[in-house]
């Protein structure tokens, strides 16, 4: 089975160490705030000004003066800080958060990454995600493995426009979990009723086999539809 986009988020906050300060990007990584255990300390910040934000606000509890980088309402933890976008983007072009976690059009083989510009399509502008993928050591990519259409978005090499070059460390998928390394992609995990050719058939690059590849643990709940293997 697939996994749904909670369960990608889910998947994800497994994975962040006690004392990850993290940049959570749109869509997908806004999710992970909700599925960090309480036992581990995980500080998250935002683009836009946040150190030591919490889950998206329950409906009917929203403060429009506290939303993050997507404009989602969210929370504050205790010991949370506000300040500008000067001092925000300091500490990510200064090195100062351990994790950053995005979407993507696009991956690469060599864990180059590009998430800002479809051809053809308008968008805004790059955000800050160029700045993220450079300041960042350790870049994880949150995103469903194929495309509406099908398509891989794990590839050999990127056709969309580069966001950075070789950052990309691990992908998180409805289908897998996928390592970069500098021998190429290794798969460490699969989802539920799948296995490692049915993951291969939807991946637009050679996936090695972990020897230690294991399925998803993720709960029930967070489980999409079945795929056809």
């Amino acid at each position: 089975m697939t996994l749904t986009r909670d369960g990608i988020a889910y998947r994800v906050a497994r994975d962040l160490p006690e004392g990850s300060y993290v940049n959570l990007g749109f869509g997908i990584p806004s999710l992970v705030p909700s599925y960090l255990s309480p036992d581990t300390e995980v500080i998250v910040h935002t683009e836009n000004g946040v150190l030591g934000a919490g889950p998206n606000a329950a409906s009917g509890a929203e403060d429009p003066d506290l939303v993050n980088a997507s404009n989602e309402y969210v929370t504050l933890l205790p010991g949370s800080s506000l300040f500008d976008h000067a001092l925000s983007f300091a500490m990510i072009r200064g090195g100062h958060l351990t994790h950053a976690i995005m979407g993507a059009n696009e991956v690469a083989a060599n864990g180059d990454l590009a998430n800002w510009h479809v051809p053809g399509q308008k968008v805004p502008g790059v955000g800050g995600a160029m700045d993220l993928a450079f300041g960042v050591a350790n870049l994880y990519i949150a995103m469903f493995h194929v495309t509406n259409q099908g398509e891989p978005k794990i590839v050999t090499a990127c056709t969309c426009p580069l966001t950075a070059p070789r950052c990309v460390r691990r992908i998180y998928t409805d289908l897998a979990v996928i390592e970069v390394t500098p021998g190429g992609l290794v798969l460490r995990e699969v989802a539920r009723g799948l296995d490692a050719a049915a993951v291969q058939a939807r991946t637009g690059a050679p996936l090695r086999v972990a020897a230690d590849c294991r399925e998803m643990e993720v709960p029930a709940a967070y489980n999409g539809v079945t795929l056809s293997v």
